[in-house]
């Protein structure tokens, strides 16, 4: 046969294209010639194929062989394209049976002796092969368990080179000596969604603070960003671990892109498809491109693009430098991340929750001269504007956190508190509230619906008396046009969280004094 082919996937963000291999032996001098925009990895991939093939016992021919990536113009990165080009330089050369490998979609990266090693990305890979219509894919073994995640494909996971031609059809009287060690018949047949037993505090841990018990309930139910700023041991930590334990269950396509992430940015997935919402909290020395994500020659999601759908912290959210903070500001209005590079832009998904947690002051004493704090006004001032205005301007509530007295912790232990599953319940309730009068939009929580059809299509503007306190604030410049709507949206998720119709004066002035608690 004069030209056999196969396919793999190039993956740019999470978005990924179905590229045909071809493989053409022809007679004359021996070489390995890749073309077809390969970038460097990839071009190395001449000499992992041909020694993984000798080494494997099926080596290839002494003959010229030309691979081609197509599309040409389509750039391609990384050695999780060795499987699909050694299996047709295999099938052009007469070793394996062609039709079945033209079946297949051939996902892996090659060593030397030809075993096949786990690659980052197979799961995003295996999406798109289903998306477009494909329905056999060829793994590793070790990514076989996150292949199957996805519903509808054949997917066979093989140890080796060797493994993956006999696979084929392939007979190689010679490869007893080199046989790679057996293929581990592993049962990933559950496959299915499944809750994250990593265990985590529950909200009964948390004594006092009422207000921050509602803010996180507010922030939960609504899927409002918010910040808690107070002195060192009030909590903030503490109160932003819990949140995520109070969120509802991802769905299906939520639960398989966050693993898909994951997947990319070189985590582990096992057969189990986590239904929690993921938790990420990136140390202060984080870059930008640590936190939404980089690199110069793989494009890579950084921390905001992993917490998708889940929840973002930033403990000591001043210390950041300030570059990195502003780096959020156009994902909390877009809700996906674009990374620029002269041939590629990838993009990701970065629906998630913002949580600062902040001192007061760059001693962190706390606010008062009693806390042990000798920070003059300034040095406070410049210390809380590292968050630039634009950024808060994003974040919905404000809370200050005050720190727990003795008496609150000699409450009874027998004192009735919230627990992550009783405020799950009425989270849950809260959003089906939602969901239901966004029914028929592209929106599922409050905290999503655009300013300008919540106050004119959407009709969800209360209007009246109702907004009399927000429309004076915004005629003294004390809140945006920005700060308006998403206060207008808090109201609606009180209003959710007590089973009204439509939000009341009170719900509007409780939305307005947790936008600003801070200056409060």
């Amino acid at each position: 046969m004069p030209v056999a082919r196969t396919r793999s996937i190039a993956l740019v963000g999470l978005a990924g294209s179905v590229v045909e291999v071809e493989a053409d032996l022809s007679s004359q001098l021996p070489a390995f010639v890749i073309i077809g925009l390969p970038d460097a990895a990839l071009g190395e991939a001449r000499e992992r194929v041909r020694s993984a093939a000798t080494n494997a016992g099926c080596p290839l021919p002494s003959r010229r062989l030309t691979v081609n990536l197509s599309r040409a113009a389509l750039p391609k990165q990384g050695s999780g394209f060795d499987l699909a080009i050694a299996m047709a330089c295999l099938a052009a050369a007469g070793r394996v049976d062609p039709t079945s490998v033209d079946r297949f979609v051939h996902l892996g990266e090659l060593g030397l002796d030809g075993r096949l090693r786990p690659t980052h990305g197979v799961l995003p890979s295996v999406l798109a092969a289903a998306r477009a219509g494909l329905e056999r894919v060829m793994v590793p073994t070790a990514n076989a368990a996150e292949a199957r995640l996805v519903p509808g494909i054949e997917v066979v996971g093989v140890t080796s080179l060797l493994d993956a031609a006999v696979r084929h059809g392939g007979r190689f009287d010679d490869a007893a000596a080199v046989l790679a060690e057996p293929v581990m018949v592993t049962d990933d047949a559950e496959a299915t969604p499944g809750r994250d037993r990593t265990p985590a505090g529950d909200l009964a841990d948390v004594v006092g603070n009422p207000e921050a018990i509602d803010a996180l309930l507010t922030a939960a139910a609504g899927g409002h960003h918010l910040l808690l700023a107070g002195p060192p041991g009030a909590g903030k930590t503490m109160l932003a671990s819990r949140l995520p334990g109070i969120l509802p269950d991802l769905s299906p396509e939520a639960a398989l892109e966050v693993a898909s992430l994951r997947s990319l940015a070189g985590q582990r997935v096992g057969g189990t498809l986590s239904i929690r919402p993921p938790f990420e909290a990136p140390h202060h020395t984080a870059s930008a491109a640590a936190m939404v994500g980089g690199g110069s020659r793989v494009i890579r999601p950084g921390a905001a693009a992993r917490a998708s759908h889940g929840v973002l912290f930033l403990d000591e959210a001043p210390e950041f430098p300030s570059s990195v903070l502003d780096a959020l500001r156009q994902p909390l209005e877009s809700g996906e991340i674009s990374i620029h590079r002269a041939n590629a832009v990838a993009t990701y998904p970065a629906r998630f929750q913002l949580v600062l947690a902040a001192n007061p002051c760059p001693c962190g004493g706390g606010d008062s001269p009693s806390d042990g704090c000798t920070c003059p006004a300034s040095a406070k001032r410049r210390y809380f504007a590292r968050i630039s205005g634009p950024l808060l301007d994003r974040v919905d509530l404000q809370l200050w956190v005050n720190r727990i007295t003795p008496a609150k912790l000699r409450m009874p232990a027998d004192e009735r508190r919230l627990t992550s599953a009783e405020a799950r319940t009425i989270v849950d309730r809260a959003r089906h509230a939602a969901a239901a009068r966004l029914e028929g939009t592209p929106w599922r929580t409050n905290a999503q619906v655009p300013g300008p059809w919540l106050r004119g299509e959407g009709g969800m503007h209360p209007g009246g008396r109702a907004t009399r306190a927000l429309d004076a604030s915004l005629e003294r410049g004390s809140v945006t046009m920005r700060g308006y709507d998403r206060v207008l949206k808090t109201a609606w998720t009180l209003a959710d969280l007590e089973g009204a119709d439509r939000p009341a004066a009170e719900h509007v002035g409780r939305a307005l004094h947790m936008r600003q608690g801070m200056a409060a």
